[in-house]
């Protein structure tokens, strides 16, 4: 792996010193072009075929090539749509190597979250950083487009491609891993997830608050409000921004805690339906209380000598035959876990009452089931017990670190690679943003395509592709633990576009005094971001069929805009 990192290294900087060395050459070609001088030689007029109708333009740090021309801008959007992947490339391969070596909390939390959308964020800052606030109002649609395509693609073509490529067979909404023996069947092939993957739909769908809260003058038909609801719109944003990162960098130790709750809760109920078997009577008498007798005499056939108290022996002797490989527990585990929980008086041994009063603990939680199912306790407690093995599988489908790469050679030396590859990314993506934004905005100007269309569909496959192609690779392993880590990935970078680049785009608003008319694009980013949240937040597993779903929502989205914007004349 170091030497493939290495590698990728050395050619981005030789790409990266290319670019820079000739484009001189290229902007002194595009100037000669460009001159009055040359207008009637005959010549001129056949290369500028394809220009707009005004032919002039500024080429950007004063050295970068320009160009009027449709073919031209092509070319240009291209070479810096390349330059901007090989930045997403750089940050991605940084962040993976910083988390290998510092792991998660504050780094996989904060940073990495935020460097995933730096690239975007660059795009959006310079659509309407310099220039006129004329110039900027043109440029900043390209802003939006990008923040809306990128969001759009992630949630539609990317989720649908990472559903089918990743399908397995669905037994019981469960995806059996490496098993896929139903085709394309839209009902019985899919994908499963655990339940923080839920969580993290939960989360992007509260991350289009923003939206909404600028949008509320527009829906009011108001104008006097619309700069106040910019800069509330802004506020909550990064309020969202900053809970998020916090909740990011908790999400470990809160998914331990939850994960050792289930299941020690899933070790009672399996501890207290062996003992129902070996009960003389009901556990619970007729008003759902606690059978004191029954329960003496439970503990008087475990202890087997009669001294009192449930030793380690007896207690062990007692859960032979319990499976708990459910949870990768094995017995010892088991025994201690229980002794634990039971034993108050902190000596090793379960006192009577201590046994009476622990039994009723757990009992006591199982009151509300046994109400619904007064003549059946045996099958009220298999039936919790059930419940609780779904909700420890949702909890933990496997060790995700399984799929992290085995050791980490010479720390010091991945870490000096992941900082170069953060600052490599970072410098291109800085250097080549504002280029990229004018050669789609004269691309623009000389087809009269609308430059939101062209950055929506155009500038999302240049920032996204890397992580597209990750997590399509990712899904294909056909695990439910790869296929949890990628749809959570893709719900977070949606988030992060919800929140981070919303924040600097609201921010470029508010402080250039731009107008915000952006009605269309925004309900296409609450449509797709709500029905994908939604279908992700209520289910966790994902037949063939949501995949068509998700796919059909990108040209939806396209289509949406352009009825609401050039035909309906939505502002």
């Amino acid at each position: 792996m170091a030497s493939k990192s290495k590698h990728h290294l050395t050619v981005y900087i030789f790409l990266f010193l290319v670019i820079i060395l000739c484009a001189p050459t290229y902007a002194r070609f595009i100037a000669l072009r460009s001159s009055p001088d040359l207008l009637s030689d005959g010549v001129h007029l056949t290369l500028n075929r394809f220009a707009a109708e005004t032919s002039t333009c500024d080429e950007t740090y004063g050295f970068l090539p320009c160009t009027t021309s449709v073919l031209g801008n092509i070319f240009l959007i291209a070479v810096y749509g390349i330059l901007m992947f090989i930045a997403a490339k750089s940050l991605s391969n940084g962040s993976e190597l910083l988390l290998e070596t510092l792991g998660p909390g504050i780094i996989g939390g904060l940073f990495l979250p935020i460097l995933g959308a730096l690239p975007d964020a660059m795009l959006i800052l310079v659509s309407g950083l310099s220039g006129s606030t004329d110039t900027a109002q043109s440029q900043v649609s390209v802003g939006m487009g990008l923040l809306a395509g990128s969001t759009v693609m992630l949630l539609t073509v990317i989720w649908g491609s990472c559903v089918i490529v990743g399908k397995c067979d669905l037994v019981d909404s469960v995806a059996k891993d490496a098993l896929d023996t139903k085709g394309f069947s839209l009902t019985e092939s899919g994908i499963s997830t655990d339940i923080w993957t839920s969580y993290a739909a939960m989360m992007m769908v509260i991350s289009v608050i923003p939206f909404l809260v600028v949008q509320i003058p527009q829906f009011l038909n108001s104008t006097s409000g619309r700069r106040l609801a910019i800069l509330i719109g802004l506020i909550v944003s990064l309020l969202l921004l900053v809970s998020y990162c916090l909740y990011q960098v908790l999400q470990p130790w809160i998914q331990k805690r939850k994960i050792a709750y289930v299941t020690h809760k899933h070790l009672i109920l399996g501890f207290l339906t062996h003992l129902k078997k070996h009960a003389l009577g009901r556990l619970l008498d007729k008003n759902g209380e606690p059978d004191k007798g029954t329960i003496e005499k439970l503990f008087s056939s475990i202890d087997v000598n009669h001294d009192g108290y449930i030793s380690d022996s007896e207690l062990r002797a007692l859960m032979v035959g319990i499976n708990f490989d459910e949870i990768d527990l094995d017995q010892n585990e088991a025994v201690n876990k229980i002794m634990k929980d039971f034993d108050t008086t902190g000596d090793s041994k379960i006192q009577g009452h201590e046994f009476f009063s622990g039994i009723s603990r757990w009992l006591k939680k199982t009151m509300q089931a046994a109400a619904r199912n007064p003549g059946s306790e045996t099958k009220v407690f298999e039936e919790i017990h059930t419940e609780t093995k779904i909700e420890h599988d949702l909890l933990d489908v496997g060790n995700q670190s399984e799929e992290a790469v085995e050791g980490v050679e010479n720390s010091k030396w991945t870490t000096i690679k992941a900082v170069l590859f953060l600052l490599l990314g970072t410098i291109i993506a800085a250097a080549f943003a504002d280029p990229l934004v004018d050669a789609v905005d004269n691309f623009s100007d000389a087809t009269g395509i609308p430059a939101f269309f062209i950055s929506f569909i155009a500038l999302p496959l240049a920032t996204n592709s890397s992580e597209a192609v990750t997590a399509i690779i990712f899904a294909s392993r056909d695990k439910r633990t790869t296929a949890s880590l990628t749809f959570s990935e893709l719900y977070g970078a949606a988030t992060m576009n919800n929140v981070l680049c919303l924040s600097v785009f609201l921010a470029l608003i508010y402080i250039r005094g731009l107008t915000w008319d952006f009605t269309a694009e925004v309900l296409v980013i609450l449509i797709v971001c709500l029905v994908m949240g939604l279908l992700g937040s209520l289910r966790t597993h994902f037949p063939l069929w949501t995949a068509i779903l998700a796919i059909l929502l990108y040209p939806f989205s396209l289509a949406l805009v352009y009825v609401l914007d050039y035909v309906l004349g939505w502002s």
